[in-house]
């Protein structure tokens, strides 16, 4: 709403005032929508188109209202007040302001969202490709190349770091072919060693049989003793190299549970196993694997026992549990959760030939072919479980 003062309107009102000074209310003062008075020349009101006009002449000047004579030829007659609505200029006024205020501050939001995405892209984004880029590096994922977008501002700065990644991989693989190679050549050479000794062992055995004097029976059982042990440690030698070459293959196949009393038979040397009822069953499983498994399992049983190996099997949830028992004296207790870890023998191992990798890697083929192995100690001896998966 303007301050400003419609000149034609307030004419048009001192004229229509002045055609009806005898009988102001006469007057068709409809046509203007301006709030309007008039006084006499006493200052008397006596009209007033609406309440809130000025009621005198006073009220008038206070509220700024523009007051203009009424002349009746040419004789001073009374004022016109017109009311001059400041208040609702004001209002006006702040409103557009307030207005004003809103439309810079989203003007200015705008400039500073488009800044900050401006900000993200060139800055903030290329250094948290970085970040991902430095964590599957420290990862060891090596194969992952760092795109940058173009007209970057680090683009020299990060193909550094991508000439970088290309020369870790290519020096990781340098290293993984070197190491490839010379567990390669250890499992070669254990297996070639494994000849040789095998025929020592025959060859003894042949000695044994045909020896009579004592003296050199028991030296002919200290070859034979020595070369079992050359052969043990060869073996696990030649299979934890192979595990580390992910080349101890498993080949899962459905076998009837009857195939176990054929592996018990087989390591049951001298009839020191009592096994029991091994209930009717389908196994899904590898049976030279659990083969090697058992033979592992039992040689520590005979090993670690003077006395008997019981074997006893149940079907438990979706496995087939093969307990074998020995009458020894077991391990400590804090040592049972590190025994299948490689390398590991326990205090109850002194004096015992072995490396530590049997166990190892019966847990490594039991888990290959989806079972487990775990241990308990138990009042008569030690106990390892077999969990076998069913079909």
């Amino acid at each position: 709403m303007s301050s400003q003062v419609d000149v034609v309107a307030v004419n048009e009102i001192v004229k229509l005032v002045e055609q009806h000074w005898s009988d102001i209310e006469a007057g068709n003062y409809s046509e203007s929508d301006l709030l309007f008075s008039v006084v006499n020349d006493k200052g008397e009101l006596i009209y007033q188109n609406n309440e809130n006009a000025d009621s005198s002449i006073n009220e008038a000047i206070k509220n700024r209202s523009t007051v203009i004579d009424v002349s009746i030829m040419q004789e001073h007659v009374g004022k016109v007040l017109i009311h001059n609505n400041y208040e609702a200029v004001i209002n006006d006024i702040k409103h557009r302001l307030v207005v004003a205020l809103i439309i810079i501050f989203i003007v200015i939001a705008m400039f500073l969202m488009v800044y900050i995405v401006y900000i993200h892209q060139v800055i903030f984004k290329p250094f948290k490709q970085l970040q991902h880029f430095a964590q599957h590096i420290a990862r060891g994922n090596l194969d992952i190349p760092l795109h940058m977008m173009k007209n970057n501002p680090f683009g020299a700065f990060t193909e550094s770091f991508d000439m970088m990644r290309e020369e870790l991989a290519a020096a990781k693989a340098s290293e993984y072919e070197a190491n490839r190679s010379k567990k390669e050549l250890v499992a070669s050479l254990s297996h070639d060693i494994k000849t040789p000794v095998a025929s020592i062992k025959a060859i003894s055995e042949l000695m044994l049989l045909r020896a009579e004097d004592e003296k050199t029976v028991k030296q002919l059982n200290m070859i034979y003793s020595k070369s079992e042990q050359i052969n043990l440690l060869v073996t696990d030698m030649f299979h934890a190299t192979l595990e580390e070459l992910n080349e101890l293959q498993v080949t899962l196949s459905e076998e009837l549970s009857i195939v176990l009393t054929r592996m018990i038979d087989s390591v049951n040397y001298d009839n020191r196993i009592i096994c029991g009822y091994i209930p009717e069953c389908m196994l899904l499983t590898d049976t030279n694997r659990l083969q090697q498994v058992i033979d592992n399992v039992v040689s520590n049983a005979y090993k670690y026992s003077d006395g008997s190996v019981a074997i006893q099997a149940k079907l438990v949830n979706e496995y087939l549990e093969l307990s074998i028992t020995d009458e020894g004296k077991g391990m400590k207790e804090e040592e049972i959760p590190l025994i299948f870890r490689k390398f590991y023998r326990g205090s109850n191992a002194d004096g015992q030939n072995g490396s530590g990798l049997g166990l190892y890697i019966s847990k490594y083929l039991m888990n290959k072919m989806q079972g487990d192995i775990y241990c308990f100690n138990h009042n008569d001896g030690f106990t390892v479980v077999l969990q076998i998966k069913l079909v």
